[in-house]
Protein backbone atom coordinates (compact mmCIF):
# COMPACT_ATOMS: atom_id res chain seq x y z
CA UNK A 1 0.00 0.00 0.00
CA UNK A 2 1.47 3.32 -0.87
CA UNK A 3 1.59 6.37 1.51
CA UNK A 4 1.83 9.64 0.53
CA UNK A 5 5.89 9.81 0.26
CA UNK A 6 5.11 7.74 -2.05
CA UNK A 7 2.82 9.09 -4.51
CA UNK A 8 3.52 7.99 -7.85
CA UNK A 9 4.19 10.76 -10.26
CA UNK A 10 2.34 13.22 -12.70
CA UNK A 11 4.07 11.66 -15.95
CA UNK A 12 4.28 13.80 -18.45
CA UNK A 13 2.26 16.15 -16.77
CA UNK A 14 -0.77 14.25 -18.26
CA UNK A 15 -3.01 14.85 -15.44
CA UNK A 16 -2.45 18.81 -15.27
CA UNK A 17 -3.34 18.82 -18.90
CA UNK A 18 -6.25 16.95 -18.48
CA UNK A 19 -7.71 18.96 -15.81
CA UNK A 20 -6.79 21.99 -17.93
CA UNK A 21 -8.88 20.70 -20.54
CA UNK A 22 -11.40 19.88 -18.01
CA UNK A 23 -11.45 23.83 -17.31
CA UNK A 24 -11.88 24.49 -20.51
CA UNK A 25 -14.53 22.33 -21.50
CA UNK A 26 -16.44 23.97 -18.45
CA UNK A 27 -17.08 27.36 -19.90
CA UNK A 28 -15.80 27.52 -23.76
CA UNK A 29 -19.85 26.12 -24.67
CA UNK A 30 -21.08 29.04 -22.65
CA UNK A 31 -18.68 31.33 -24.23
CA UNK A 32 -19.30 30.38 -27.95
CA UNK A 33 -23.09 31.12 -26.78
CA UNK A 34 -23.19 34.28 -25.56
CA UNK A 35 -21.07 35.36 -28.67
CA UNK A 36 -23.82 34.61 -30.74
CA UNK A 37 -25.59 37.26 -29.49
CA UNK A 38 -26.03 39.06 -32.74
CA UNK A 39 -27.31 35.87 -34.76
CA UNK A 40 -29.77 35.58 -32.21
CA UNK A 41 -30.89 39.51 -31.73
CA UNK A 42 -31.17 39.73 -35.71
CA UNK A 43 -32.57 36.61 -36.31
CA UNK A 44 -35.61 37.68 -33.86
CA UNK A 45 -35.89 41.19 -34.70
CA UNK A 46 -36.45 40.83 -38.23
CA UNK A 47 -38.90 38.47 -39.27
CA UNK A 48 -40.56 37.60 -42.05
CA UNK A 49 -43.62 36.12 -42.86
CA UNK A 50 -44.10 33.17 -45.84
CA UNK A 51 -43.73 35.47 -48.50
CA UNK A 52 -40.46 36.78 -47.49
CA UNK A 53 -41.79 40.56 -46.61
CA UNK A 54 -41.08 42.11 -43.25
CA UNK A 55 -43.67 42.40 -40.61
CA UNK A 56 -43.86 44.56 -37.24
CA UNK A 57 -41.04 43.95 -35.66
CA UNK A 58 -41.45 42.94 -32.09
CA UNK A 59 -38.94 43.37 -29.40
CA UNK A 60 -37.80 39.78 -27.24
CA UNK A 61 -35.58 41.85 -24.50
CA UNK A 62 -33.37 38.39 -26.09
CA UNK A 63 -30.14 39.83 -23.83
CA UNK A 64 -31.86 40.43 -20.65
CA UNK A 65 -33.51 37.34 -20.97
CA UNK A 66 -30.11 35.58 -21.67
CA UNK A 67 -28.94 36.82 -18.85
CA UNK A 68 -31.70 36.00 -16.43
CA UNK A 69 -32.18 32.42 -17.40
CA UNK A 70 -28.00 31.70 -17.40
CA UNK A 71 -27.65 32.75 -14.00
CA UNK A 72 -30.93 31.50 -11.84
CA UNK A 73 -30.56 27.73 -13.15
CA UNK A 74 -26.76 28.41 -12.58
CA UNK A 75 -27.66 29.71 -8.65
CA UNK A 76 -30.28 26.80 -8.26
CA UNK A 77 -28.32 24.07 -9.37
CA UNK A 78 -24.64 24.85 -8.18
CA UNK A 79 -26.71 24.74 -4.80
CA UNK A 80 -28.66 21.45 -4.85
CA UNK A 81 -25.15 19.80 -6.61
CA UNK A 82 -23.50 21.29 -3.31
CA UNK A 83 -25.55 19.90 -0.88
CA UNK A 84 -27.35 16.59 -2.94
CA UNK A 85 -24.26 15.81 -4.71
CA UNK A 86 -23.20 12.56 -2.58
CA UNK A 87 -26.22 10.42 -3.75
CA UNK A 88 -24.78 11.21 -7.38
CA UNK A 89 -22.39 9.39 -8.53
CA UNK A 90 -19.37 11.35 -10.10
CA UNK A 91 -18.91 9.69 -13.49
CA UNK A 92 -23.14 10.37 -13.49
CA UNK A 93 -23.00 13.81 -12.88
CA UNK A 94 -19.67 14.87 -14.93
CA UNK A 95 -20.18 12.67 -17.82
CA UNK A 96 -23.76 12.48 -17.73
CA UNK A 97 -23.54 16.88 -18.01
CA UNK A 98 -21.42 16.94 -21.13
CA UNK A 99 -23.49 14.25 -22.95
CA UNK A 100 -26.57 16.61 -22.20
CA UNK A 101 -24.57 19.60 -23.53
CA UNK A 102 -23.21 17.90 -26.34
CA UNK A 103 -26.94 17.04 -27.69
CA UNK A 104 -28.11 21.02 -26.52
CA UNK A 105 -25.44 22.12 -28.40
CA UNK A 106 -26.02 20.10 -31.56
CA UNK A 107 -29.61 21.05 -31.79
CA UNK A 108 -28.99 24.72 -31.29
CA UNK A 109 -26.61 24.42 -34.61
CA UNK A 110 -29.11 22.19 -36.52
CA UNK A 111 -32.35 25.04 -35.73
CA UNK A 112 -29.57 27.87 -37.43
CA UNK A 113 -30.56 26.21 -40.34
CA UNK A 114 -34.07 25.30 -39.77
CA UNK A 115 -36.81 28.36 -40.29
CA UNK A 116 -39.11 28.58 -37.51
CA UNK A 117 -41.49 31.17 -36.10
CA UNK A 118 -40.04 33.77 -34.25
CA UNK A 119 -41.75 33.05 -30.84
CA UNK A 120 -41.36 29.13 -31.13
CA UNK A 121 -37.87 30.06 -31.75
CA UNK A 122 -37.11 32.22 -28.63
CA UNK A 123 -38.92 30.04 -26.46
CA UNK A 124 -36.80 26.87 -27.27
CA UNK A 125 -33.75 29.04 -27.30
CA UNK A 126 -34.70 29.89 -23.82
CA UNK A 127 -35.54 26.50 -22.84
CA UNK A 128 -31.75 25.65 -23.83
CA UNK A 129 -29.84 28.25 -21.80
CA UNK A 130 -31.52 27.09 -19.15
CA UNK A 131 -30.57 23.72 -19.72
CA UNK A 132 -27.15 24.23 -20.23
CA UNK A 133 -26.20 26.45 -17.18
CA UNK A 134 -28.05 23.51 -15.21
CA UNK A 135 -26.13 21.12 -16.86
CA UNK A 136 -23.02 23.74 -16.60
CA UNK A 137 -23.73 24.38 -12.62
CA UNK A 138 -23.78 20.27 -11.84
CA UNK A 139 -20.39 19.95 -14.51
CA UNK A 140 -18.66 23.13 -12.86
CA UNK A 141 -19.39 22.10 -9.33
CA UNK A 142 -18.75 18.59 -9.61
CA UNK A 143 -14.82 19.32 -11.08
CA UNK A 144 -14.11 22.01 -8.65
CA UNK A 145 -15.15 19.07 -5.82
CA UNK A 146 -12.49 16.41 -8.10
CA UNK A 147 -9.75 18.86 -8.50
CA UNK A 148 -9.30 20.04 -4.74
CA UNK A 149 -8.59 16.51 -3.93
CA UNK A 150 -5.68 16.62 -5.82
CA UNK A 151 -1.83 19.03 -4.82
CA UNK A 152 -3.40 22.96 -5.12
CA UNK A 153 -0.87 23.91 -8.57
CA UNK A 154 -4.07 21.73 -10.04
CA UNK A 155 -6.49 23.86 -9.33
CA UNK A 156 -5.15 26.89 -10.51
CA UNK A 157 -4.27 24.51 -13.87
CA UNK A 158 -7.87 24.34 -13.92
CA UNK A 159 -8.64 27.49 -13.52
CA UNK A 160 -6.62 28.65 -15.75
CA UNK A 161 -8.18 26.28 -18.32
CA UNK A 162 -11.32 27.91 -17.78
CA UNK A 163 -9.92 31.51 -18.60
CA UNK A 164 -8.95 30.47 -22.00
CA UNK A 165 -12.47 29.72 -22.81
CA UNK A 166 -13.35 33.28 -23.03
CA UNK A 167 -10.18 34.17 -24.77
CA UNK A 168 -10.90 31.42 -27.95
CA UNK A 169 -14.35 32.80 -28.23
CA UNK A 170 -12.92 36.54 -28.54
CA UNK A 171 -10.62 35.34 -31.15
CA UNK A 172 -13.86 33.73 -32.68
CA UNK A 173 -15.74 36.98 -32.76
CA UNK A 174 -12.86 38.69 -34.04
CA UNK A 175 -12.10 36.43 -37.32
CA UNK A 176 -15.90 36.46 -38.21
CA UNK A 177 -15.53 40.17 -38.33
CA UNK A 178 -12.64 39.83 -40.19
CA UNK A 179 -13.52 37.59 -42.50
CA UNK A 180 -17.01 39.45 -42.74
CA UNK A 181 -19.25 36.10 -42.38
CA UNK A 182 -23.08 36.41 -42.37
CA UNK A 183 -24.90 35.93 -38.68
CA UNK A 184 -25.89 32.66 -39.17
CA UNK A 185 -22.85 31.36 -41.33
CA UNK A 186 -20.52 32.63 -37.72
CA UNK A 187 -23.08 31.47 -35.23
CA UNK A 188 -22.87 27.84 -36.88
CA UNK A 189 -18.94 28.13 -36.40
CA UNK A 190 -19.49 29.28 -32.85
CA UNK A 191 -22.08 26.18 -32.09
CA UNK A 192 -20.06 23.43 -33.88
CA UNK A 193 -16.58 24.44 -32.10
CA UNK A 194 -18.36 23.82 -28.80
CA UNK A 195 -19.36 20.19 -30.00
CA UNK A 196 -15.73 19.30 -30.91
CA UNK A 197 -14.28 21.04 -27.42
CA UNK A 198 -17.31 18.92 -25.24
CA UNK A 199 -16.38 15.88 -27.11
CA UNK A 200 -12.73 16.69 -26.36
CA UNK A 201 -13.46 17.06 -22.45
CA UNK A 202 -15.68 14.27 -22.47
CA UNK A 203 -12.80 11.63 -23.76
CA UNK A 204 -9.76 13.75 -21.20
CA UNK A 205 -12.51 12.94 -18.49
CA UNK A 206 -12.36 9.07 -19.46
CA UNK A 207 -9.29 8.53 -19.50
CA UNK A 208 -8.50 9.55 -15.71
CA UNK A 209 -8.93 6.72 -14.12
CA UNK A 210 -6.48 5.09 -16.86
CA UNK A 211 -3.39 7.09 -15.06
CA UNK A 212 -1.65 6.26 -11.97
CA UNK A 213 -1.13 9.49 -10.35
CA UNK A 214 -5.09 10.32 -10.73
CA UNK A 215 -6.17 6.98 -9.40
CA UNK A 216 -3.88 7.69 -6.17
CA UNK A 217 -5.44 10.86 -5.54
CA UNK A 218 -8.96 10.56 -6.67
CA UNK A 219 -9.76 7.13 -5.48
CA UNK A 220 -12.57 7.75 -2.29
CA UNK A 221 -10.39 5.05 -0.31
CA UNK A 222 -7.01 6.70 -0.35
CA UNK A 223 -8.18 9.17 2.38
CA UNK A 224 -8.98 5.78 4.73
CA UNK A 225 -5.96 4.04 4.03
CA UNK A 226 -3.95 7.08 5.21
CA UNK A 227 -6.16 7.44 8.35
CA UNK A 228 -5.74 4.05 8.93
CA UNK A 229 -1.72 3.70 8.56
CA UNK A 230 -1.97 6.95 10.56
CA UNK A 231 -3.70 5.18 13.33
CA UNK A 232 -1.16 2.47 13.52
CA UNK A 233 1.80 4.79 14.23
CA UNK A 234 0.18 7.13 16.52
CA UNK A 235 -1.06 3.69 19.01
CA UNK A 236 1.03 2.92 21.71
CA UNK A 237 2.42 -0.55 21.94
CA UNK A 238 0.52 -2.80 24.61
CA UNK A 239 2.69 -4.38 27.60
CA UNK A 240 1.33 -7.71 27.90
CA UNK A 241 0.11 -7.05 31.23
CA UNK A 242 -2.49 -4.27 29.48
CA UNK A 243 -3.69 -6.47 27.01
CA UNK A 244 -4.12 -8.75 29.43
CA UNK A 245 -6.23 -6.86 31.64
CA UNK A 246 -8.08 -5.20 28.69
CA UNK A 247 -9.60 -8.29 27.31
CA UNK A 248 -11.41 -9.02 30.93
CA UNK A 249 -8.65 -11.30 32.50
CA UNK A 250 -8.01 -8.89 35.87
CA UNK A 251 -9.87 -10.83 37.79
CA UNK A 252 -8.23 -14.32 37.02
CA UNK A 253 -10.70 -15.52 34.64
CA UNK A 254 -8.67 -17.55 32.04
CA UNK A 255 -10.19 -17.57 28.27
CA UNK A 256 -10.60 -21.29 27.01
CA UNK A 257 -8.90 -19.72 23.80
CA UNK A 258 -6.05 -19.27 25.51
CA UNK A 259 -5.49 -21.50 28.82
CA UNK A 260 -2.32 -19.70 29.73
CA UNK A 261 -3.96 -16.58 30.80
CA UNK A 262 -1.88 -14.34 28.72
CA UNK A 263 -2.69 -12.77 25.65
CA UNK A 264 -1.25 -14.47 22.98
CA UNK A 265 0.46 -12.30 20.22
CA UNK A 266 -1.43 -12.85 17.34
CA UNK A 267 -4.70 -12.06 19.53
CA UNK A 268 -3.12 -8.54 20.74
CA UNK A 269 -2.00 -7.46 16.96
CA UNK A 270 -5.77 -8.50 15.45
CA UNK A 271 -7.44 -6.38 18.52
CA UNK A 272 -4.95 -3.53 17.55
CA UNK A 273 -6.13 -3.52 14.04
CA UNK A 274 -9.56 -4.03 15.24
CA UNK A 275 -9.20 -0.33 17.20
CA UNK A 276 -7.53 1.04 14.09
CA UNK A 277 -10.20 0.06 11.61
CA UNK A 278 -12.99 1.73 14.32
CA UNK A 279 -10.91 4.96 14.31
CA UNK A 280 -10.27 5.24 10.59
CA UNK A 281 -13.87 4.41 9.92
CA UNK A 282 -14.93 7.27 12.72
CA UNK A 283 -12.57 9.61 11.33
CA UNK A 284 -13.82 8.87 7.63
CA UNK A 285 -17.17 10.11 8.43
CA UNK A 286 -17.74 13.59 6.73
CA UNK A 287 -17.90 16.65 7.87
CA UNK A 288 -21.64 18.81 7.48
CA UNK A 289 -21.71 21.07 4.71
CA UNK A 290 -22.31 23.90 7.73
CA UNK A 291 -19.09 22.65 9.43
CA UNK A 292 -17.29 22.70 6.14
CA UNK A 293 -18.76 26.32 5.22
CA UNK A 294 -17.23 27.63 8.83
CA UNK A 295 -13.56 26.75 7.69
CA UNK A 296 -14.04 28.27 4.35
CA UNK A 297 -16.34 31.28 5.15
CA UNK A 298 -13.72 33.50 4.14
CA UNK A 299 -12.60 32.00 0.78
CA UNK A 300 -16.67 32.15 0.09
CA UNK A 301 -17.12 35.63 0.77
CA UNK A 302 -13.63 36.22 -1.67
CA UNK A 303 -15.00 34.47 -4.75
CA UNK A 304 -18.42 35.97 -4.24
CA UNK A 305 -17.20 39.57 -3.86
CA UNK A 306 -14.78 39.22 -7.03
CA UNK A 307 -17.26 37.67 -9.42
CA UNK A 308 -19.96 40.40 -7.81
CA UNK A 309 -17.15 43.43 -8.30
CA UNK A 310 -16.36 42.17 -12.11
CA UNK A 311 -19.52 40.97 -13.35
CA UNK A 312 -21.41 44.36 -12.21
CA UNK A 313 -19.51 46.38 -14.76
CA UNK A 314 -18.26 43.96 -17.27
CA UNK A 315 -19.76 43.52 -19.80
CA UNK A 316 -22.98 45.35 -19.11
CA UNK A 317 -20.73 48.81 -18.86
CA UNK A 318 -17.56 48.15 -20.33
CA UNK A 319 -19.54 46.94 -23.64
CA UNK A 320 -20.48 50.95 -24.22
CA UNK A 321 -17.45 51.91 -23.89
CA UNK A 322 -16.83 54.19 -27.68
CA UNK A 323 -13.59 54.53 -28.76
CA UNK A 324 -12.15 58.07 -29.46
CA UNK A 325 -11.09 57.36 -33.12
CA UNK A 326 -13.05 56.97 -36.07
CA UNK A 327 -13.51 54.13 -39.17
CA UNK A 328 -12.67 50.31 -39.42
CA UNK A 329 -11.38 50.33 -35.87
CA UNK A 330 -14.70 51.36 -34.26
CA UNK A 331 -15.93 48.05 -35.48
CA UNK A 332 -13.04 46.45 -33.72
CA UNK A 333 -12.58 48.35 -30.55
CA UNK A 334 -15.40 46.73 -28.70
CA UNK A 335 -14.33 43.11 -29.12
CA UNK A 336 -10.03 43.90 -28.64
CA UNK A 337 -10.33 46.33 -25.98
CA UNK A 338 -13.20 44.78 -23.90
CA UNK A 339 -14.00 41.03 -24.74
CA UNK A 340 -10.49 40.59 -25.94
CA UNK A 341 -8.27 42.34 -23.04
CA UNK A 342 -10.75 41.27 -20.61
CA UNK A 343 -10.06 37.20 -21.42
CA UNK A 344 -6.36 37.23 -22.32
CA UNK A 345 -5.14 39.01 -18.87
CA UNK A 346 -8.03 37.12 -16.44
CA UNK A 347 -6.69 34.05 -17.97
CA UNK A 348 -3.29 35.43 -16.98
CA UNK A 349 -3.74 36.06 -13.72
CA UNK A 350 -5.22 32.47 -13.29
CA UNK A 351 -1.93 31.02 -14.72
CA UNK A 352 0.23 33.49 -12.56
CA UNK A 353 -1.02 31.45 -9.48
CA UNK A 354 0.39 28.78 -10.44
CA UNK A 355 3.83 30.17 -10.05
CA UNK A 356 2.94 32.42 -6.88
CA UNK A 357 0.23 32.29 -4.44
CA UNK A 358 0.88 35.82 -2.31
CA UNK A 359 -1.29 36.76 0.29
CA UNK A 360 -1.03 33.36 1.66
CA UNK A 361 -4.46 31.89 2.66
CA UNK A 362 -4.09 32.79 6.57
CA UNK A 363 -3.11 36.26 5.94
CA UNK A 364 -6.24 38.79 6.39
CA UNK A 365 -4.64 41.02 3.45
CA UNK A 366 -5.78 38.62 0.91
CA UNK A 367 -9.65 39.34 1.92
CA UNK A 368 -8.58 43.31 1.70
CA UNK A 369 -7.16 42.94 -1.71
CA UNK A 370 -10.25 41.21 -2.48
CA UNK A 371 -12.36 44.27 -1.65
CA UNK A 372 -10.19 47.37 -2.46
CA UNK A 373 -11.21 45.90 -6.05
CA UNK A 374 -14.57 47.69 -6.12
CA UNK A 375 -12.79 50.93 -6.60
CA UNK A 376 -12.84 49.51 -10.84
CA UNK A 377 -16.37 50.26 -10.88
CA UNK A 378 -16.16 53.84 -10.62
CA UNK A 379 -12.76 53.86 -12.61
CA UNK A 380 -14.48 52.05 -15.69
CA UNK A 381 -18.45 53.82 -15.12
CA UNK A 382 -16.50 57.22 -15.91
CA UNK A 383 -14.61 55.92 -19.15
CA UNK A 384 -15.65 57.13 -22.44
CA UNK A 385 -19.50 54.71 -21.99
CA UNK A 386 -22.44 56.27 -23.89
CA UNK A 387 -25.47 56.73 -23.95
CA UNK A 388 -24.91 58.31 -20.38
CA UNK A 389 -27.07 60.18 -18.25
CA UNK A 390 -25.47 61.40 -15.13
CA UNK A 391 -21.83 61.54 -14.54
CA UNK A 392 -19.31 62.79 -16.17
CA UNK A 393 -16.28 61.09 -18.54
CA UNK A 394 -13.17 61.37 -16.76
CA UNK A 395 -11.22 58.40 -18.99
CA UNK A 396 -12.14 59.78 -22.69
CA UNK A 397 -9.02 58.55 -24.10
CA UNK A 398 -8.88 54.71 -25.68
CA UNK A 399 -5.17 53.86 -24.25
CA UNK A 400 -6.63 54.72 -20.34
CA UNK A 401 -9.67 52.27 -21.06
CA UNK A 402 -7.31 49.44 -22.20
CA UNK A 403 -4.80 49.93 -18.84
CA UNK A 404 -7.71 50.11 -16.45
CA UNK A 405 -9.58 46.56 -17.81
CA UNK A 406 -5.50 44.84 -17.79
CA UNK A 407 -5.87 45.59 -14.08
CA UNK A 408 -9.49 44.92 -13.82
CA UNK A 409 -9.22 41.64 -15.48
CA UNK A 410 -5.92 40.58 -14.19
CA UNK A 411 -6.92 40.93 -10.57
CA UNK A 412 -10.40 39.47 -11.33
CA UNK A 413 -8.66 36.20 -12.47
CA UNK A 414 -5.95 36.24 -9.72
CA UNK A 415 -8.23 36.10 -6.73
CA UNK A 416 -10.73 34.21 -8.31
CA UNK A 417 -7.96 31.55 -8.45
CA UNK A 418 -6.03 31.83 -5.32
CA UNK A 419 -10.05 32.08 -3.79
CA UNK A 420 -11.00 28.31 -5.19
CA UNK A 421 -7.23 27.10 -4.88
CA UNK A 422 -7.40 27.83 -1.04
CA UNK A 423 -10.51 26.48 -0.19
CA UNK A 424 -9.61 23.19 0.02
CA UNK A 425 -6.57 23.39 1.77
CA UNK A 426 -8.53 24.72 4.89
CA UNK A 427 -10.31 21.28 5.51
CA UNK A 428 -9.31 17.92 6.12
CA UNK A 429 -8.48 16.14 2.75
CA UNK A 430 -11.83 13.90 3.28
CA UNK A 431 -13.91 17.51 2.96
CA UNK A 432 -11.97 18.57 0.07
CA UNK A 433 -14.73 17.66 -2.25
CA UNK A 434 -17.54 19.14 -0.18
CA UNK A 435 -15.45 22.54 -0.17
CA UNK A 436 -15.00 22.17 -3.76
CA UNK A 437 -18.71 22.08 -4.31
CA UNK A 438 -19.40 24.69 -2.03
CA UNK A 439 -16.70 27.41 -3.33
CA UNK A 440 -18.70 26.72 -6.98
CA UNK A 441 -22.35 27.72 -5.36
CA UNK A 442 -20.28 30.70 -4.01
CA UNK A 443 -18.81 31.45 -7.23
CA UNK A 444 -22.16 31.52 -8.81
CA UNK A 445 -23.90 33.44 -6.22
CA UNK A 446 -21.07 36.48 -7.46
CA UNK A 447 -22.28 36.06 -10.57
CA UNK A 448 -25.98 36.29 -9.97
CA UNK A 449 -25.55 38.78 -7.72
CA UNK A 450 -22.89 40.76 -9.93
CA UNK A 451 -25.38 40.73 -13.35
CA UNK A 452 -27.96 41.97 -10.59
CA UNK A 453 -26.25 45.41 -9.97
CA UNK A 454 -25.38 45.58 -13.54
CA UNK A 455 -29.08 47.36 -13.98
CA UNK A 456 -28.70 49.84 -11.50
CA UNK A 457 -25.21 50.81 -12.28
CA UNK A 458 -25.42 51.10 -16.24
CA UNK A 459 -28.67 53.25 -15.48
CA UNK A 460 -26.12 55.48 -13.23
CA UNK A 461 -23.95 56.12 -15.98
Amino acid sequence: MRTKEEAPTDRGYLVGIIFFILGLGTLLPWNFFMTASMYFNNRLNTPENSNGTVTAKKEYYFNNWMTLLSQLPLLLFTLLNSILYQRVSEKMRIAGSLVFILILFILTAILVKVPMENDRFFSITMATIWFINSFGAVLQGSLFGLVGLLPQKYSAVFMSGQGLGGTFAAIAMLLAIASETDDKTAALGYFIAPCVGTVVTLISYLLLPKLEFARFYLDKSTSQTYELETSHQLLPKETPQESFELNGHANGSVPKENPSGLASEEGDGGRQAFVSLETANSKEKKSSVLEVFKKIWVMAFCVTFVFTVTLSVFPAVTVDVKTVYSGKWELYFIPVCCFLVFNVMDWTGRTVTSLVQWPPKESRLFPMLVIFRVIFVPLLMLCNVQERRFLPVFFSNDVLFVIIMMLFSISSGYCVCLSMSYAPQLVVPKDAETAGALMTFFLALGLSLGAAFSFPLRLLV
